[in-house]
Formats: C-alpha cells, sequence, structure tokens
C-alpha cells in the first residue's frame, strides 16, 4: 500500500471516530439516565448545554435554550404520566424567554413532583425553570441567576434609569421607545415568575421572588449562590446524586490541545497520619 492510499486511508477513519465515539457516549448518557429513572422511579430530562466538537475539525457548536429545546421537553412531558415524577438535570446559561417559559409552565403543571438539579449553573432561563420545581437540588457551589429581560446588549432596568437621571426632552427617540419596551418587559418577567411560582411557594414568597429576580436588582450574570437561594425562599437541597456528576462527565467540552484542568478522578478520603487544616480561631501573641 503506498503512502497516498495510506493517507486517504488515516483521512476516513480520522473522519468516522468521532462519530463512533459520540454515539458511544451517547449510549452512555442514555444508560446512566435509566438507571436514574429506576433508582427513583420518575423520567429523568437532561437540558446540559455544552460546547460539543462534533465534526473532523472540532467546530465548537454554542448552546443556549431554544425553541427546539422547548418542543423536545414538552413531548416528553407530555409522554410521562400524571403520577410519575419528573426530575430535569438543568446545566445553561439561559435562552430564549418564550422558550423557557413554555418549558416553565409545562413544568408547574405538571401534577407528580418535579425535581430541577443544578449540578453547576441554571441562568437566566434556567432559573425560571428551577422556580416551576417542587424542589431545586444543587451542588454546595452551583448558582442560579436572575431573570430580568435584555434588550439587545442592554438590561431593561438599566434603559428605564435614563429616564430617571435625564431631562426627558433631552432623550432621543429610539431610546424612549426602549424604555417604553423595557417597562412592559420587566412587568411581563414579574408577572411570569409570579405565576409559576405561585404553584409551588405562597403569594407572599412569590412576589418577593418576582421583585429580586425580575427587576434589575444584580446584573444578569450575578450568580445566586445556594445560601442565597435559601434567603430568598427557594426550597433547595444539596442531596445530589452521584448519577448527575457521571452524567455530566458524558457532556465534555470542545477538545483542547491540552487540558486546562487535571486531576486524579477518584474520591479522596481522609488519610490517616495526614494533618488537616487547622481550625480557625483568635489568635493572641
Amino acid at each position: 500500500m503506498d503512502l497516498l492510499n495510506l493517507f486517504w486511508l488515516f483521512l476516513i477513519i480520522s473522519s468516522v471516530a468521532p462519530l463512533f465515539r459520540q454515539k458511544i457516549i451517547e449510549t452512555s448518557r442514555l444508560q446512566l439516565m435509566r438507571k436514574l429513572e429506576e433508582k427513583r422511579g420518575s423520567r429523568v430530562i437532561a437540558l446540559i448545554h455544552r460546547q460539543e466538537s462534533m465534526s473532523f475539525l472540532g467546530f465548537p457548536i454554542a448552546r443556549y435554550i431554544d425553541i427546539q429545546d422547548s418542543e423536545q421537553i414538552l413531548r416528553a412531558i407530555k409522554m410521562t404520566d400524571n403520577h410519575v415524577p419528573i426530575d430535569l438535570i438543568l446545566h445553561t446559561p439561559g435562552g430564549l424567554v418564550l422558550a423557557a417559559e413554555q418549558i416553565a409552565n409545562a413544568l408547574a403543571k405538571h401534577p407528580a413532583k418535579v425535581t430541577v438539579f443544578v449540578p453547576h449553573y441554571a441562568m437566566s432561563g434556567g432559573t425560571l425553570l428551577a422556580l416551576a420545581a417542587d424542589e431545586i437540588v444543587m451542588d454546595e457551589n452551583a448558582v442560579l441567576g436572575p431573570v430580568d429581560p435584555q434588550l439587545g446588549n442592554y438590561p431593561a432596568a438599566s434603559i428605564l434609569k435614563v429616564l430617571e437621571t435625564k431631562d426627558r426632552n433631552q432623550i432621543d427617540d429610539e431610546t424612549l421607545i426602549l424604555a417604553d419596551i423595557s417597562q412592559k418587559a420587566i412587568q411581563q418577567v414579574k408577572a411570569t415568575v409570579k405565576r409559576i411560582a405561585c404553584c409551588h411557594y405562597p403569594e407572599e414568597v412569590a412576589e418577593r421572588l418576582a421583585e429580586e429576580l425580575a427587576t434589575g436588582r444584580w446584573t444578569h450574570d450575578y450568580p445566586i449562590t445556594v445560601e442565597e437561594a435559601r434567603e430568598l425562599g427557594l426550597k433547595v437541597s444539596t442531596d445530589m446524586p452521584a448519577e448527575i456528576y457521571q452524567l455530566m462527565n458524558l457532556y465534555p467540552q470542545a477538545v483542547q490541545r491540552r487540558p486546562s484542568v487535571e486531576y486524579i478522578p477518584v474520591p479522596y478520603p481522609s488519610r490517616p497520619g495526614v494533618p488537616g487544616r487547622a481550625p480557625q480561631g483568635n489568635h493572641h501573641g
């Protein structure tokens, strides 16, 4: 076999290998999801947005909550008996308000228990989905985010601030139009948060969640920790099943030339004879 044939053989194998690898990963995901379903007696739905390398060239595809996501999840919910709990594994930076609202409405209406698992983060529209759950299970270091509407590159709340700080006659027409849209957008999102949260929380808690999360109190990328989520009144647990972390390992990021993070991937229990961190306290010299 000459070098040219070897080159073409190498090219074909290199092109096909990622497809086989991806199929193995997809099968492993389904097996792990089925194991979790049997363990919890639930329907498991994964909404996980990564940048996965899907082609020979390794071109990363950015993901967010879109209409295709909402259509698939709505079908999954419709195929689930009213007496079967739903477990939603959520890892997302957010996405389209319409898509997130459709999913949240469907989850809130499901008669059986709905649990949302957040192993790392669920921002913006992802937080809206978490509000529709009977219980939110977060890793101790996971975060949620505000759901305040964004108009283009600007937060709606910041656009409204212009009306408070400048004379109306000095504001151009485009900004006035954006301010009008911003006011409507904030009211709409507040009403949505309250309607969804009222399915599982008292009205006063739902009111507070709508005010805190939808009105621009924080920047849109502000990380709401487990402690802050509980202070807001959310039903948050940190009892994360091990299978969730195993599943996340099956959603790899785009392949890089070298790993950014490396460690030995096994649990490390306390070891005899190895000193731990000294207890913190007041020391006087």
